[in-house]
C-alpha cells in the first residue's frame, strides 16, 4: 500500500520553528516530485513547497519565501520542511504529496500549479498563536 505520513505539526508561538516530516511507503521519492501543501479553515489550498530533480531549484510559495525550507532523505524515502519565523497565518493543516514523473503533470509545476497529485497524505495541524 501507498502511504504519505505527515508528522511533526503542533502549537508555537509566533516566531517560533518547527519541522514537519513526511514519510513515504509504498513507492520511493526517485522517480516523484514531492511538496507540502496547506490549508487553513475557509480558505483555499495553497501550495507551500516542492522539491523535484526535474526542476533546477525548489519552490517556495512567496508567503514563506526565506522562512521554510524543503529538503528529503531519499534514503530514508522522508522529505522535511523546516518552518521557521512562524506567523499566526501559516496556521492550517499541512500535507504532503507527490507526482510522478511520468504523469502528465511531472515536476513541481506540474504538483503545484495544475495539482496533478499521484498521492496524498493525511495532514498534520500546525497553530500560530500571536
Amino acid at each position: 500500500d501507498v502511504q504519505l505520513q505527515a508528522s511533526g505539526g503542533g502549537l508555537v508561538q509566533a516566531g517560533g520553528s518547527l519541522r514537519l516530516s513526511c514519510a513515504a511507503s509504498g513507492f520511493t521519492f526517485d522517480d516523484y516530485a514531492i511538496g507540502w501543501f496547506r490549508q487553513a479553515p475557509g480558505k483555499e489550498r495553497e501550495g507551500v513547497s516542492c522539491i523535484s530533480s526535474l526542476d533546477n531549484s525548489p519552490y517556495y510559495a512567496d508567503s514563506v519565501k526565506g522562512r521554510f525550507a524543503i529538503s528529503s532523505d531519499n534514503a530514508k524515502n522522508t522529505m522535511y520542511l523546516e518552518m521557521n519565523s512562524l506567523k499566526p497565518e501559516d496556521t492550517a493543516v499541512y500535507y504532503c504529496a507527490a507526482t510522478s514523473y511520468y504523469s502528465d503533470y511531472a515536476g513541481c509545476s506540474g504538483l503545484i500549479y495544475y495539482y496533478g497529485v499521484d498521492y496524498r497524505g493525511k495532514g498534520t495541524l500546525v497553530t500560530v498563536s500571536s
